[in-house]
């Protein structure tokens, strides 16, 4: 079977959405591990607060994850018959992963931020819980793009059409 150039369109926002959100995140999560090994080479009972802060990172990668497998359920890739989809909808598809890729950047600051909340963790324990508010924040527009993502993919019936 000869593949559309939606289908192709589609595939590309896929691998766009899982790619640089995985690279981003891989970053972050490298950027937090560095500080954390630090840390706990220091005082090892300090793991639990340095695994939660290394950890945020991460979820811009679920995101990516998320996004790729609605382009890839939505024109059948996956579970399904793959459909002949028009490329206007190949091109929302691309779309949609674009905007998740791209917001997904924000691993790599949200990375720094909880590095340095590593280090305010380090030396004041009771500062954990800002540590991880001020790194949750870059995360937000994370989300943003994700939910925009997602009502791309519902208008334009990729998902739930």
């Amino acid at each position: 079977m000869e593949l559309s150039s939606g289908i192709v369109l589609a595939i590309i926002g896929a691998a766009i959405s899982m790619g640089v959100a995985a690279i981003s995140s891989g970053i972050g999560v490298g950027l937090a591990g560095i500080a954390g090994a630090g840390v706990i080479s220091e005082d090892p009972k300090k793991f639990g607060p340095v695994l939660v802060l290394q950890a945020l990172p991460q979820t811009q990668g679920i995101y990516g994850f998320l996004g790729a497998v609605l382009i890839l359920i939505g024109v059948g890739v996956l579970g399904g018959a793959i459909k002949a989809i028009p490329v206007g909808m190949g091109y929302a598809a691309l779309g949609g992963g674009i905007v998740i890729g791209l917001s997904s950047v924000t691993a790599i600051a949200q990375g720094a931020i909880a590095a340095s909340g590593m280090g305010a963790v380090a030396k004041r324990p009771e500062t954990f819980g800002q540590a991880v508010v001020l790194a949750v924040m870059a995360e937000t527009f994370a989300i943003f793009g994700l939910l925009i993502a997602i009502l791309i993919f519902v208008g334009t019936k990729i998902m739930g059409g």
